[in-house]
């Protein structure tokens, strides 16, 4: 089941933003997220805001035509909004983005260009199930401008997958690969999944190991969380299956750095390792508090310290736009302490780190006893705070022991 909607005070029904937002903005460039919200089977881990064809039903607005043509709409929308400034980054994630045609997934970027200039280097993501796509399909994402794939590989372990009810075999991955490959992506990630329940050290190492022999430019290893309302959740309460062990995860975690690091991909946020420029400038944008709009349901949207989020479900979003209003369901103004406390809490998980002159001074005077307990160093040269290895494992209990 999907997660629920954070509450909010109301947006306006025309998309707009207060005049402080704008005038923050100025032609600062932006990222676009585009949410496909349909999937094939929902994996027993997942509250993303996704639905199956049998939980969507066959009633008007819930289509997959019916979707395209919102987003369409709602990119228009975004343009009024943010004015003719450049795209650096746009993102395709869902769900499974590529059930959709190519042909349809290029039209969505097509229709972004056609409302906003692409920056020169535009990255542009799509998310991949490795069952989802042929060398064809992907062939027709290069061409259509595409140049980074993120590939959901989660595992190399068959009994891993089952658990998490993932549909492709552990060998599909070294298919798509070199299928993107000759495609011609610039870039492609893979993501993994450890602690699951059943998944020993060795397991995860296979994981990693099988990952690493795919030659990948970027690696996301993420512990997995047991969120409620899932059928993993269920499964745990009734002792189907044990919990996740937070000690075995974070020799996991431990043992993803060394092997990542070992093969020449640099940690850059607490999750994610690349190679050298192959970082993934969407998610930066995230965490340095840039401007992005999403575009779907349940996508959330950041522009100068305003937060919105779209309705959840693909029928009231799409009705919504043919309504010709905005579908944001509700929106926060955050004020100049909540952007401080935010910026503290992205920043830090980053391997640039976090200036300290963000602190307050009884924040800063806290940091001596953190770089005693071995959990951050303070750069000489240029006073930044940074996480170490001790650090990362513990990064939430860092914030808060920080954080007035």
């Amino acid at each position: 089941m999907p997660s629920a909607l954070p509450s909010g005070e109301p947006a306006p029904e025309d998309g707009s933003l207060p005049d402080s937002a704008l005038a923050e903005l100025a032609e600062a460039p932006a990222s676009l997220y585009l949410h496909v919200p349909f999937c094939a089977t929902r994996c027993g881990y997942c509250d993303f805001n996704t639905y199956t064809a049998a939980e969507l039903g066959s009633a008007p607005g819930a289509s997959r035509q019916a979707f395209l043509d919102a987003a369409h709409a709602e990119l228009a929308l975004a343009a009024r909004v943010l004015g003719p400034r450049p795209i650096d980054t746009v993102f395709v994630g869902g769900g499974t983005p590529t059930l959709l045609h190519a042909g349809e997934l290029v039209g969505l970027l097509d229709a972004a260009r056609a409302h906003f200039p692409l920056s020169d280097g535009a990255e542009v993501t799509t998310e991949c199930n490795p069952e989802s796509v042929e060398a064809r399909y992907l062939e027709a994402l290069a061409a259509g401008g595409f140049n980074r794939i993120s590939f959901g590989m989660q595992s190399a372990r068959g009994h891993v997958l089952r658990v998490l009810e993932r549909t492709h075999t552990p060998g599909r991955v070294a298919d798509v690969v070199r299928w993107a490959r000759a495609a011609g992506f610039g870039s492609i990630s893979l993501d993994l999944i450890y602690g699951t329940p059943g998944e020993s050290l060795d397991d995860w190492r296979t994981s990693l190991e099988a990952a690493l022999a795919q030659q990948p430019d970027h690696v996301s290893a993420y512990a997995l969380i047991v969120e409620e309302g899932t059928r993993l959740a269920a499964q745990i309460r009734r002792g189907e299956v044990p919990a996740p062990v937070d000690d075995l995860q974070a020799d996991c975690y431990e043992l993803a750095d060394a092997l990542l690091s070992a093969a020449g991909m640099g940690w850059y946020e607490l999750s994610n390792w690349s190679r050298s420029g192959h970082e993934c400038r969407h998610n930066l944008a995230y965490w340095r508090g840039g401007t992005w709009w999403g575009v779907g349901p349940g996508a959330h949207s950041h522009a100068g310290g305003v937060r919105w989020w779209n309705v959840k479900h693909p029928r009231r979003y799409s009705a919504a736009l043919q309504a010709g209003r905005s579908p944001a369901a509700a929106r926060e103004v955050l004020d100049a302490d909540a952007r401080r406390v935010e910026r503290v809490l992205l920043e830090s998980r980053l391997a640039d780190g976090l200036e300290t002159d963000v602190l307050t001074a009884s924040e800063r005077a806290r940091l001596p006893g953190l770089v005693v307990r071995g959990l951050v160093e303070i750069g000489e040269n240029d006073n930044r705070l940074r996480l170490t290895l001790r650090g990362r494992l513990l990064a939430d209990a860092v914030v808060r022991d920080l954080l007035d």
